[in-house]
Order: C-alpha cells, then sequence, then structure tokens
C-alpha cells in the first residue's frame, strides 16, 4: 500500500516535472516570437521615420527655396520704390529750386519797380514844391504889381480883389447852386432806395443767421438718423408738414430750423422737442404731434390776445383780430418784436390823447391795430399798411384807426387827436433806445465815408477815424502843408463833414503837420 502511494507520489511529481519543463519551453519559443516580432515593428517604424525625415528635409529645402525667392522679389521691390522716391525727391527739389529761383526773380523786379515808384514819388514832391514856390512867387508878384498900379497896399489889394470875385461868382455860384438842388431832388428818392436795398443786401446774412434759425438740443447724435429716417421719409415730412428748414449738421448734439416765419418756426421747434421727447419718429407721429401742437397755438395765440384787449380796455373785438393781435408775438420788426411795440405804442397813444382830452379808448384800440397787418405780411402779398387796412374796414372798425394805420407811415395826413398820438407814440417806441438794432454796416459806411472826405484833400497823407467815429486824425506832408494851411484844412474837411456825412453829436478834426530831420552819425 506505501509502495503504491509513494510510486503514485514519484509519477506525478515526474509528470509535473515533465509538465513544467514542457511549459517552460512554449514559454521561450513565444518570448522569441514576440522579440522577432518587435524587431520587425521596430524595423517598420525606423523605415518610415527615416522615410518622414525625409520628406521633411524635401519640404524644408522647399520652403527655403521659396523664402529665398520672396526675400530676393520684396528686395527688388524695395530697391525700385527707393529709386521712385529718390527721383521723385530729385524732381521736387529742382521744382522747387525753379520755384525759388522765379520767386527771387519776382522779388527783386517789384524791389526795383518799388525803388523807381519811389524815386517817381520824389520826384514829383520836390516838383510840387517847385510848383507851389512858382505859385505863391507869381501871387507876390500880381499882388505888389496891383499894389503899385492901384496906390493900395497888399492887404487892400487882397480884399478888393477878393470882394469883386466874390460879386462876380455869387450869380454864378447861386444858378449853379439852384441846378444842382433841382438835380438832388430829383434823384434823392432814387438814391435812398439804392442806399437803402445795398444795406438790406449786405445786412440779410448776419441777420438770417441770427434772427432766423432755431436750435434744438438732442441727447445724442443717433437721434440725428432717426429724425431723417429711412431714405430720408422722416425729415422730408417734417419739413412739408410744418413748412420750415431743418439743418442737420456736424454740430454735435443739435439741429437748426430755419424760416422767416417767427410762428411756423416756434410751431415747429415745439414739435420736434415732443417727438424727441416721446420717441416715436414716424410719418403718422409726426403728423399727430404736429396737429396737436399747431392746435395748441392757436389756442393760445386767441386767448393771449383776448386777455390783451380786455386788460387794455378798448371794448369788444371781433375775435380774428384778437387772433391776429396775439400772433404778433411771432413777428419782428428791425429786431424789435412786434407785439411788445404794439402794446408800448397803444399805452403811449392812450396817455398823450388823455392829456389832449381825445378819446383814450379809441386812440388806445387805434395802437393796437395800426400794425395789425404784420400778422398777414407772411401769408399774403402786400405791404403791412394796405393788409392791416383792408382787414379793419372788413371787420368795421372806426374811421380814426384806418386813418392811423395809414398816417403812421405817412400815407395819408393825419385827421384826429388820436390818429396823432399814435403816430408820435409809434415813432417815440421805434426810437426808443435799445428798442432796435442799430445796423453795424451803417456805422462802418459812416466811418469809411469821414476817412475818405479828409484823404482826398491835397497834402494829405494818412487819415484814420478813431474813438467811434467822433473824431478823424489827418497827418499831412510837411513839406507840401505849413501850419496856416493846416488850420484851413481842418476847416474845410469839417464843412464837407457837415453837409455829407449824417451822424450823431459832433466830429473832430484833428490835422496833424510833423517835420522830422533825420540824419545818421557813421
Amino acid at each position: 500500500m506505501i509502495n503504491e502511494v509513494l510510486l503514485g507520489g514519484g509519477l506525478a511529481t515526474v509528470s509535473g516535472l515533465v509538465g513544467f519543463l514542457i511549459s517552460k519551453k512554449i514559454t521561450n519559443a513565444n518570448f522569441d516570437i514576440y522579440v522577432e516580432k518587435a524587431k520587425a515593428k521596430a524595423s517598420v517604424i525606423e523605415n518610415e521615420a527615416q522615410h518622414l525625415l525625409h520628406k521633411s528635409n524635401l519640404k524644408s529645402k522647399e520652403i527655403e527655396l521659396e523664402a529665398t525667392k520672396y526675400y530676393e522679389s520684396a528686395k527688388d521691390r524695395a530697391k525700385a520704390d527707393l529709386h521712385q522716391r529718390e527721383d521723385d525727391m530729385i524732381r521736387k527739389e529742382n521744382s522747387f529750386k525753379r520755384y525759388k529761383q522765379g520767386e527771387e526773380k519776382r522779388i527783386n523786379n517789384e524791389a526795383k519797380a518799388m525803388q523807381v515808384k519811389k524815386i517817381d514819388i520824389q520826384r514829383n514832391e520836390k516838383s510840387i514844391i517847385s510848383l507851389k514856390e512858382s505859385y505863391e512867387k507869381k501871387i507876390d508878384e500880381a499882388l505888389h504889381a496891383i499894389e503899385h498900379s492901384a496906390g493900395m497896399t497888399q492887404d487892400e489889394a487882397k480884399g478888393v480883389l477878393l470882394k469883386n470875385i466874390e460879386e462876380k461868382a455869387r450869380g454864378d455860384i447861386a444858378h449853379i447852386v439852384r441846378r444842382y438842388e433841382n438835380e438832388a431832388k430829383k434823384e434823392a428818392k432814387k438814391k435812398a432806395n439804392y442806399i437803402i436795398s445795398v444795406a438790406t443786401s449786405r445786412f440779410a446774412g448776419d441777420f438770417a443767421s441770427e434772427r432766423l434759425t432755431s436750435l434744438v438740443h438732442l441727447n445724442n447724435d443717433e437721434l440725428k438718423g432717426r429724425i431723417i429716417g429711412k431714405e430720408g421719409r422722416n425729415i422730408k415730412a417734417l419739413e412739408t408738414l410744418m413748412g420750415v428748414d431743418i439743418i442737420i449738421d456736424d454740430t454735435p448734439n443739435a439741429i437748426l430750423i430755419s424760416s422767416f416765419n417767427l410762428y411756423r418756426r416756434a410751431i415747429a421747434t415745439k414739435t420736434l422737442e415732443l417727438l424727441i421727447e416721446d420717441g416715436r419718429i414716424q410719418p403718422a407721429r409726426i403728423e399727430e404731434i404736429f396737429t396737436k401742437v399747431k392746435d395748441e397755438f392757436e389756442a393760445a395765440i386767441l386767448s393771449e390776445g383776448e386777455e390783451i384787449v380786455a386788460d387794455m380796455d378798448v371794448g369788444v373785438m371781433h375775435p380774428e383780430l384778437m387772433k391776429l393781435i396775439g400772433k404778433l408775438r411771432y413777428r419782428a420788426s428791425y429786431g424789435q418784436n412786434a407785439l411788445a411795440h404794439t402794446l408800448e405804442v397803444s399805452h403811449l397813444a392812450g396817455l398823450m390823447t388823455a392829456e389832449m382830452d381825445g378819446d383814450v379808448r379809441l386812440a388806445k384800440r387805434a395802437g393796437l391795430l395800426h400794425d395789425i397787418g404784420k400778422s398777414l405780411t407772411h401769408e399774403h402779398d402786400g405791404n403791412h399798411i394796405d393788409l392791416g387796412a383792408s382787414l379793419c374796414k372788413r371787420y368795421d372798425e372806426d374811421k380814426i384807426i384806418i386813418n392811423a394805420i395809414y398816417a403812421h407811415h405817412g400815407h395819408e395826413e393825419i385827421n384826429s387827436i388820436e390818429c396823432a398820438a399814435v403816430c408820435a407814440a409809434d415813432a417815440l417806441s421805434a426810437a426808443r433806445p435799445g428798442a432796435r438794432r442799430e445796423v453795424l454796416e451803417s456805422f462802418l459806411k459812416r466811418v469809411t465815408q469821414i476817412e475818405e472826405i479828409a484823404s482826398k484833400h491835397n497834402g494829405v497823407r494818412q487819415a484814420y477815424a478813431i474813438n467811434a467815429g467822433r473824431e478823424v486824425r489827418v497827418i499831412v506832408n510837411a513839406s507840401l502843408i505849413n501850419d496856416d494851411e493846416s488850420v484851413l484844412m481842418s476847416n474845410e474837411i469839417a464843412k464837407e463833414i457837415e453837409e455829407k456825412v449824417q451822424y450823431p453829436g459832433e466830429i473832430k478834426v484833428n490835422v496833424i503837420r510833423e517835420s522830422r530831420a533825420i540824419q545818421y552819425a557813421k
């Protein structure tokens, strides 16, 4: 039994050992196979790496070649551009040299011409001095001859000569004066209208920019695009409805509304402000807001007209007339508000009429209506006098009122105390200092005229109007004008200014005669 067990154990041990050896042999064989496979894969990877390295070398050489070509091309272009710039600089330098030479030649020619003119002027001055001395010498000789022949002194002969000349010339002078006076009367109206038209044309630009535009502020410039709208439909709707010009330019956060009609401009300004506040800017909304604002303005001017008529205590008046009185707030004349002027005239006319025992209520009513036609001048043809008179006739106003409308501009004679008071009050209101703008152009024209009068006299070098036109300084040539002649010249200039220039107060004429002796120590 024991032997069997030992035999079984030995067999098991032998079989296990044989199995272990077989397993080890198989494992070694598999390991060799794996090693061979790994070596084969490594060889493949090495071959692929060599291939990739070869391709990358070829690619790098191609890139290097292209970079070299691009560099050479860029280098050639840079050289060509540099040569072009150098050529341009050379051309410009040559052009500048030619321009410089031309300018130097022109300056030299002008300097020579100035030198020639200077020599001519000096020669003319010497000639004038010589002629003056010759003239004075001949006068002295004539006076001596008269003195010897008539047995009179020089002063007596001079007096007799001047008296005879004055008596002989008096008739001719009177005839010439009458002829020129008649011609002046014929030409006065034509000349006055021409001067007014020229002054108006010169003043129109400043007046338009200052008095005929309104500024609307914007929160940001993006609103300008919304006001213009797609293809400009919003701004077209605004301008068509309101009858104004809307100017949108580069001015930050602002647009301009331009129109001669202050009433339409005020409505347009209010409409745009409400649209900007509302934010909905489109044609339908524009028309809605405009209609609303227009109705509010119509009601406001009627209400204001009713309040004015009630406060002035001028009796019952047609609603259309009261509406037009309220509308005068949006009219101006020479920078003076028409409604303020109307109320001023009405109050002054009432006060003056009361002092003259006239009808105070009628005078104040005439003052209120004397410029009523100005409310219609933008909508109807004709002047405000004819429009106002026609309107008052239509609503059966008193004849005195119609006479005041015509008479305050001289179209009719004054027929009553009330009418005279209105005319006087209108003149006082317009002439009140500060009521109307003084036109700068007329002031400059007056100063220029004063300088021209002084400059045209012989021997005057320069003339300057200073101190706001209240003084003119005349600098004369000391070699041509002596002290006595300077006194005579100041009188002549003052007389001519009095005759030809209209001015307030007085103008001082200051003739300056200066003699200088200059020498240089070398």
